[in-house]
This record gives C-alpha cells, sequence and structure tokens, in this order.
C-alpha cells in the first residue's frame, strides 16, 4: 500500500471538449497503467466507457483512475463539463484534495469552466489550471490568460508554466520560477509572471516578506515552499501550458502534481472541522459514487479520509445509525478495469461491492462512535417529465427500474405529485432525462413515456362572498335535508374556519360535516379543479331536519353553498413563480433577457461569477418546461441555469380562461 504522504488525490474539471478525457487517457499511458492511449473518437478511452458516452462521444458519468508516477500514486476522477451531469462533477469535487481545471486554449474558460471554478473554491480545495490544446492553430495562450485574469484576479491567475511556440510549432514549456534558460521571444512575458509569484510568494511569510522589500535574493528551496503555501491557501491559482493530444507539458504537470498538490494528510473537511488525518487512525470515508457494474452488481466507490480500510472487514454507516456493512472484496478502478487490492489509506479511492444500505454522500468507519463527515449537496432538478407505462401493467417495473438508476445518479429524482397524481422523474435537463429512459429500456426491458406535466395551479380568491345551499332528497323511506349559509373572504395566512352558528340553527354534531363538505371543494376548486388557499370560512346559519338530517346531507350542503360563494368572490388562478439564475457568456445576455420577458419573467438583476454573466429572474413555472432544451439552443450549449421555487401568484386574465375552458373540455370528454 502506498503511503498518503506518496498519494495525490485530484479531480479533473472543467468545460466539455477542453480535452480532460484526452488528458487522463495520457496521464494512464505515461505511468504506463495502459498501453496505449484511446481517442474519444474511437470510442476505447478509459474513461468513457459507458454505451451511452461512446454513442454521444461525451463524458457523462464521472470516471474513477489511478496510475503510479515515479513512486507516487495518482487517484483522480474525471468528470463531465456538460451542466446536466454537474452532479457527477459535484460528487468528485467533493471527494477530491485539488482540482486541476482543463481549458482550452481556442475558446478560452466557458460556462463549464465556471461551474468547476466555484465548486472548487466552494470546497476550498487547492485549484490549478491547464490551458490545453495549445498545438491546435487558433490556439492563444495570452489571450486565454488574460481573460482568467479578468475573472478571477491578475494576482491570483499566474502561470507557472509558458508555452514556446504555438500551433504546430509548439513543442515545450518552460518553468517561470525555476527554468534558467528562456528564450528570447517570451522573456519579457516570463519575467513579469515571475515577479507576480514572487510578490505572492513573499506574502506567505513575514520574515520572507521583509527580505524580498530589502532586495535580497530568495533561495530556490525558499521560493518552493512559499509557492506551496500560497497555492494551499488559495491566494493563487498556478496556470501550466500543454497540449494532451501532442504530449507536450504533461509530464511537467505530472511532476508538478507530485510536487505542488497536497497530500491526503492535508485533506481539511467541508465544515472546516479539525480531524486527525493519519494512517493510524480510526478508518473513515465517504461514499461519492455508485454504479450498476453487469457482472459484479452494485459497485460503491468510497473516498478514504483517514485510516486503512480493510478487506473482509465489518464497517459502519455513520449517516444511518445502526446499519452495518460488510466489506468483502476492494477494487482500485481504471474506469470499468478492477485490481483487487486488500487495504487502502488515506486519499485512496476503491470500490466496494454489493453493499446493502450505503449510498453516496454517506460516511463508513470502522468505529462506530465517529462523527459522520459532512455529505454531498447536488443541485435541484431543473426540468421534470410525468411518467407513464407504454404497456399496461409496467408500473411497478417502470418504479423499480428507474430506482436503481437514480440511484447512481442523485440529481435524477422519481416522486409523486400529490395534487396532479402524476409520477414525475426530474433532473438537470431533457438529454439526462433521456439517458435515464434509455437506460430503462436496455436494462431492464421496460418503455417509458415522459409527456410535459400538468402544471401544479392553484385558486383562491380576491373578494368575498355569501353562499347559501339547501339539500332535499326525498326517496321510499328517510329522506336526506340540510341547509348551509356560508360566507368566504381572502385570508393572506392561508385555509380557516370557524362556526359562528347560533340558536343551534345547525346542530354541533353536524358541523364537522359542513366542514369536510368544504374540505372536499378545497381540495378540487370550481374553476379548473386545483386546491383552494388563502380562503376563511364562516358557517352562520342553516337548517336541520330532525328526521331527515344526516352528515352526508350536511356535507352535501357544505359543499355546495361554498361553491356558490366562491363564484361570487372573484376567483382566481394562481400558478408557482420560480426563481431562476442563467448563467451565460455575456454575448448571449440580449437573446437571453429578451427570451424572459417573452416567457412573461421579471428580471430582478444581473451580475458577474466566475467570468460569466449571472441573469436573476422570476418565471413561471409554465414557461419553464422546455428551457433547459431552449437555453441550450440559444446559447450552443454554453448557458445554464439553476431554479427554485418562490411562491404563487394569479394567471394573467387572458391566460386563466384558456386553462379554464381546456378544463372544461377535458372534464366534458371523461363524463
Amino acid at each position: 500500500m502506498t503511503k498518503a504522504t506518496e498519494c495525490r488525490n485530484f479531480v479533473i474539471a472543467g468545460h466539455a471538449g477542453s480535452g480532460k478525457s484526452t488528458l487522463s487517457e495520457l496521464m494512464l499511458y505515461k505511468a504506463g497503467a495502459i498501453g496505449r492511449p484511446g481517442t474519444v473518437d474511437a470510442k476505447n478511452t478509459v474513461s468513457d466507457f459507458m454505451a451511452d458516452e461512446q454513442e454521444r462521444r461525451a463524458s457523462i458519468y464521472s470516471t474513477c483512475m489511478n496510475c503510479m508516477w515515479k513512486n507516487n500514486q495518482f487517484f483522480f476522477v474525471d468528470t463531465p463539463g456538460y451542466g446536466e451531469f454537474i452532479g457527477q462533477a459535484a460528487a468528485a469535487v467533493r471527494a477530491a484534495d485539488a482540482a486541476l481545471v482543463v481549458i482550452d486554449a481556442i475558446d478560452g474558460p466557458q460556462v463549464g469552466t465556471a461551474r468547476a471554478w466555484k465548486m472548487t473554491k466552494e470546497r476550498r480545495i487547492p485549484r490549478f489550471a491547464l490551458v490545453n490544446r495549445l498545438d491546435k492553430e487558433r490556439a492563444d495562450f495570452k489571450a486565454t490568460l488574460e481573460v482568467m485574469r479578468g475573472n478571477h484576479g491578475r494576482s491570483v491567475i499566474i502561470p507557472l508554466y509558458w508555452p514556446v511556440g504555438s500551433g504546430d510549432s509548439f513543442n515545450r514549456v518552460v518553468n517561470v520560477l525555476f527554468d534558467r534558460d528562456i528564450p528570447a521571444e517570451i522573456a519579457d512575458d516570463v519575467a513579469e509572471c515571475r515577479g507576480l509569484w514572487l510578490d505572492a510568494i513573499a506574502e506567505t511569510d513575514d520574515e520572507l516578506m521583509m527580505r524580498y522589500l530589502d532586495g535580497e535574493q530568495l533561495g530556490d528551496e525558499e521560493v518552493l515552499a512559499g509557492l506551496k503555501k500560497s497555492i494551499k491557501l488559495g491566494h493563487t491559482i498556478p496556470v501550466f501550458a500543454g497540449s494532451s493530444v501532442k504530449d507536450v507539458g504533461i509530464t511537467e504537470l505530472m511532476d508538478a502534481i507530485i510536487e505542488l498538490f497536497p497530500t491526503p494528510l492535508s485533506y481539511v473537511t467541508v465544515d472546516g472541522a479539525k480531524r486527525k488525518i493519519s494512517e493510524d487512525a480510526d478508518a473513515i470515508g465517504i461514499v461519492f459514487k455508485s454504479i450498476n457494474d453487469p457482472f459484479i452488481g452494485q459497485l460503491t466507490f468510497v473516498r478514504v479520509v483517514s485510516g486503512i480500510f480493510k478487506g473482509d472487514s465489518d464497517v459502519w454507516n455513520l449517516s444511518r445509525p445502526g446499519v452495518k456493512e460488510r466489506i468483502g472484496s476492494m477494487f482500485f478502478m481504471n474506469g470499468k478495469s478492477q485490481t483487487a487490492v486488500h487495504e487502502a489509506g488515506p486519499g485512496s479511492i476503491f470500490a466496494i461491492a454489493k453493499l446493502k444500505d450505503t449510498h453516496v454522500g454517506d460516511t463508513i468507519s470502522a468505529n462506530q462512535n465517529e462523527k459522520a463527515l459532512p455529505g454531498i449537496t447536488f443541485p435541484a432538478p431543473v426540468m421534470s417529465y410525468a411518467v407513464s407505462a407504454q404497456k399496461s401493467g409496467d408500473d411497478e417495473k417502470i418504479a423499480a427500474g428507474l430506482h436503481k438508476i437514480i440511484e447512481c445518479i442523485p440529481t435524477v429524482r422519481l416522486g409523486r405529485d400529490e395534487q396532479t397524481h402524476e409520477v414525475l422523474l426530474s433532473g438537470m435537463g431533457d438529454q439526462q432525462l433521456a439517458i435515464v429512459a434509455k437506460r430503462l429500456k436496455d436494462q431492464f426491458k421496460v418503455e417509458a413515456v415522459l409527456s410535459t406535466p400538468r402544471v401544479p395551479y392553484r385558486e383562491t380568491i380576491t373578494g368575498a362572498g355569501d353562499g347559501h345551499y339547501r339539500h332535499k332528497k326525498q326517496t321510499g323511506g328517510a329522506g336526506q335535508f340540510a341547509e348551509v349559509s356560508l360566507k368566504i373572504s381572502y385570508n393572506d395566512s392561508g385555509y380557516e374556519f370557524s362556526n359562528d352558528v347560533v340558536g343551534g340553527a345547525i346542530p354541533k354534531n353536524f358541523i364537522p360535516a359542513v366542514e369536510k363538505g368544504i374540505n372536499d371543494m378545497l381540495e378540487r376548486g370550481p374553476l379548473v379543479g386545483c386546491p383552494v388557499e388563502r380562503v376563511r370560512v364562516s358557517v352562520y346559519d342553516g337548517k336541520y331536519h330532525p328526521v331527515d338530517s344526516n352528515e352526508m346531507a350536511f356535507r352535501i350542503a357544505g359543499r355546495m353553498a361554498f361553491k356558490e360563494a366562491m363564484g361570487k368572490a372573484s376567483p382566481v388562478l394562481l400558478e408557482p413563480i420560480m426563481r431562476v439564475n442563467i448563467h451565460i457568456p455575456d454575448t448571449y445576455m440580449g437573446d437571453i433577457t429578451g427570451d424572459l420577458n417573452h416567457k412573461r419573467g421579471r428580471i430582478l438583476g444581473m451580475e458577474v461569477e466566475e467570468g460569466m454573466q449571472v441573469v436573476q429572474a422570476e418565471v413561471p413555472l409554465a414557461e419553464m418546461h422546455k428551457y433547459a432544451t431552449e437555453l441550450r439552443s440559444m446559447t450552443q450549449g454554453r448557458g445554464s441555469f439553476d431554479m427554485n421555487f418562490v411562491r404563487y401568484e394569479p394567471v394573467p386574465p387572458n391566460l386563466a380562461a384558456e386553462i379554464s375552458a381546456k378544463h372544461q373540455a377535458e372534464s366534458a370528454e371523461e363524463q
């Protein structure tokens, strides 16, 4: 087992198409972990081994890999760059000690780059950048660098390596701080970067600062120590230069991973809690990934935080009190390839087969009394489909299959809307949900129909109304009689019922039946059959018959009296309003704001976050069902968004009339 001081754990993140998978492949090859590097186009890379990834020629899932480089073991995770699969990246970042953000030297930082910076910044782990694809004709290192500096600050983004040449002539990189043989054509650029580095390094230590200000030359060892400290504190982000296709600058990057990336012994939990991290401590780790292996079954991936996990041993799930699991076989993974191991120490990522009740985000430990680590926060879904079976009787098969699939995709959720009674499959976009449906068909041999879900409208009133109803029915034998008079008014705090009957006009034992009738109407309002809210009801009069009155009669009378009163109280239809944050490059600002106005949206403000424009708006849910697809089309895949429910607001009268007419037509067909 590799010592913790000789282990490096990091995540590779960034925008789609920046070369993350190609870089991962090259590192494995250079380290001797694979015989030859595959390519995305040839569909033979280690990372993109799932069928749907090979079909799309893009990463959809995170992939765990490991290799030995100069007596040090790398554990790293290649992550997808598309926004719909952000959950995979979020989980991988949670399990990492450092982040390598890959940036395309042609297109520069994109929305996927911004997401990676944001996630890793929130995680408070050291960040590094690789400006990749410098062998391409239109690649521009300096222009990419200036955009990055504009996003994050000149004194934060500092190149540690500088490319020599460009395009086909790009052949090597030089170390800004330690290389002495600098080509004349880049000497000025390197000198400027070196000055920024020395300023940043001097700030890490008061004594160094004084010596530096006095003009004293700092030694290489002092510079290296200050460099590591500045990176660890998050004060600076080193930038590397290279080409994963031409294998230029990647050896230098891998060497720097050993030299500059933190060891697992410096791991800090998300909540900042201090914890003894050592190989001698109790074994504790966090589950961050799960997959269904066609041969082994469920594989659970664990990042070891501290201590040593061993095969054929018991562990406790600290996130689920009382749950005890058995670790049988353990594996180090390279894509789908498995290497059996007997133990794993801090920084290691290993897979366990067939755990029964342990899920993504859980903490496992050999010590039942350890404290659980913070879990993983996933973004809320932004799109939903109503799910139904294509064949009658397949509903249970669909539910069972979906539950197994979404166990491995935490950003996809399955639930039931209690108002519309639809089963909803929710996720980060139509592509992700289409993949889930395809896997359901391929793996479980059952087909689901995905359709636009109904909007969960609500109904309320804006005025006051009086309702009266006499229910009288006489058939052979005992009849039915009940009379109810009530008033309703708007009540912002919610539903309120009061019994204001005096003189026994309605006996107290029948009042609950009247309220049940009112509750019937609250569940299915008179406008479009949606729940009624924000109403105060006062029952103030009525009549009864000593023989013919009963609970059913008063329930019916209460229902019809409420319906009459609501019709007089200026009823309105309410729709859910969502708070939406849209992340886009500045180029698309006009298109996005214009589209939001068309969707009846209200723009609340704009700000810049990680180099991207963020448009903040409130938009009716009815306008947002296809927004993931529309945004992708408007921004050529460079935009993303998140949204959350805010409140209900009245539907404009013209739209409310259309919705009501449609509801009445559907009700007539059902009858």
